[in-house]
């Protein structure tokens, strides 16, 4: 991975922690995501338009517009199952879980479907990486049953990291096809187009198992997130057009220990000696899989 992509994926992981801290204190999680992804793709067509016009309308190849249009979709099941998590579990819980569990899935897509190939400096970083982030989630403690109050929310958490998993590595393939601010202003039109209609019909949908009655929203919070993760979503996309996904995805994934964190200090989600200590260990191997991926280059 070259020094630009990492600096991308690095700044990107702090801008994507800040939005998900937003996203959790916020009064209703699913329309604030909605809010945020409606105010970021009124920020993006507009320049995506300008952008394609200056650069002499160049044609987007078909498989850009399908797998931007899959991606959409797979974006919009993402922002359901994570709200969904947030309702029901502590930042602390989800957001290990849901970030902690995609690179796994992405490492295996990139190598086994893709068919990227990982030096072997980078290869320890990787599994440095993932390592120190299951140090830090230890997800086996809500599947076999342990903290029975979070099992609901690490359902959620799970699929939301499936989502990951699914939408980068559709990201690595479209980013690569067009102009990455082009392929994701598709994308993220797909996305804030679902939500909205979700949105519409949530009041029928009530009580449901993946949505619940609207709340109070905070139109200030849910632009500001917007923005971050618009933001932070292109920064990501820039460094799939010039990195594999296979290195890109785990790293993304160290915004995790900024939300849990901020989850254990500043919210007071109850946690042990041992377990702030097992955080703390994991964190250092990840900001080592961090650097060991950079000398990797």
């Amino acid at each position: 991975m070259d020094s630009l992509a990492l600096a991308l994926v690095l700044v990107s992981a702090v801008m994507h922690a800040t939005w998900n801290i937003l996203l959790k204190t916020a009064g209703d999680p699913l329309r604030t995501s909605t809010v945020a992804m409606l105010a970021g793709t009124a920020v993006l067509v507009p320049a995506a338009a300008v952008g394609w016009l200056a650069l002499g309308r160049p044609d987007l190849p078909a498989e850009a517009w399908a797998i931007g249009c899959v991606s959409g979709l797979v974006e919009i099941a993402y922002f359901v199952f994570l709200s969904s998590a947030y309702r029901r579990g502590d930042l602390s819980v989800v957001a290990p879980i849901a970030r902690g569990t995609a690179p796994a899935l992405i490492v295996a897509v990139g190598v086994l479907v893709l068919g990227e190939r990982l030096a072997g400096l980078a290869s320890v970083g990787v599994a440095l990486l993932l390592v120190g982030l299951l140090v830090v989630q230890r997800p086996w403690r809500f599947l076999r049953g342990a903290h029975a109050a979070h099992r609901g929310a690490a359902g959620f958490a799970l699929l939301t990291g499936l989502m990951i998993a699914t939408y980068t590595s559709l990201d690595g393939v479209g980013s690569q096809l067009a102009p990455p601010w082009l392929y994701m202003a598709i994308l993220w039109t797909v996305a804030a187009v679902g939500l909205g209609l979700i949105d519409l019909v949530r009041p029928r949908l009530a009580g449901g198992a993946f949505v619940a009655r609207p709340g109070s929203l905070s139109v200030r919070t849910a632009v500001t997130a917007g923005m971050l993760t618009l933001a932070a979503y292109t920064l990501v996309l820039f460094a799939l057009s010039r990195s594999d996904v296979a290195l890109v995805g785990p790293l993304r994934e160290s915004s995790v220990l900024i939300t849990a964190t901020y989850g254990i200090v500043r919210l007071r989600e109850a946690v042990t000696r041992r377990e702030m200590a097992l955080r703390l260990g994991g964190s250092a191997l990840v900001i080592l899989g961090a650097a060991v991926l950079a000398i990797a280059g």
